[in-house]
């Protein structure tokens, strides 16, 4: 097992800039809130790579905030998993767009994640937290995936769960913090940490 303290001694200035560069999101407009949101929609299950390309390939052919469900899924297909049904969300979620800003920004990190989850079909607790720490609003909340439940459990810091529950989400949130602490490291680099141990890059 990689000693943690050393791997992000080795990744924190690629990691660092990375956040900055989402920090850097709290200033854009409305619809590239929403490149990300989208973004965000379509990692569960998937391979996030394809994901942000799909987005970029919705972009590029005018379809992200105006192509029907049919036209954006054909896009999503081989690229996202469960691609019709991604699709529906999507285009369900642009009438939510001029609210996104607020929702993301006028509100502690937390509550904005409820405000999400409660607004658009298609968001949990994990795609609202992977989109929130996306645009610079990670601090203290975590992106609870396979992945990083996988890490948390091969660092004695978790019990594998049988589900995750809102109530277990928030319980291994804490105990994710914990650790942060316990290492020095902020909760929203030690996401990307965790990611870039297990993928050999840091994304998002």
């Amino acid at each position: 097992m990689a000693d943690i303290s050393a791997e992000y001694k080795k990744r924190k200035q690629q990691i660092k800039k990375r956040l900055a560069e989402f920090r850097k999101l709290q200033k854009a407009g409305a619809k590239r809130l929403f490149e990300e949101l989208a973004f965000c929609m379509l990692t569960p299950q998937s391979n996030a790579l394809l994901c942000d390309e799909a987005v970029k390939e919705l972009k590029n052919k005018g379809l992200l905030f105006e192509g029907s469900e049919e036209q954006v899924a054909a896009i999503l297909r081989g690229k996202a998993r469960f691609h019709n049904k991604k699709a529906r969300y999507l285009v369900e979620a642009r009438k939510h767009i001029r609210k996104l800003k607020k929702m993301t920004f006028q509100q502690d990190s937390k509550k904005a994640r409820q405000a999400l989850v409660n607004t658009i079909k298609g968001i949990g607790l994990k795609e609202a937290s992977h989109y929130l720490r996306n645009v610079g609003r990670g601090e203290k909340i975590a992106i609870i995936d396979r992945h990083i439940l996988h890490k948390l459990s091969e660092y004695q810091v978790i019990s594998m769960p049988r589900s995750l529950t809102k109530r277990k989400y928030e319980e291994i949130e804490q105990r994710m913090l914990d650790f942060c602490r316990r290492k020095k490291i902020p909760m929203e680099e030690m996401d990307l940490l965790l990611w870039s141990m297990q993928t050999g890059r840091v994304f998002k």
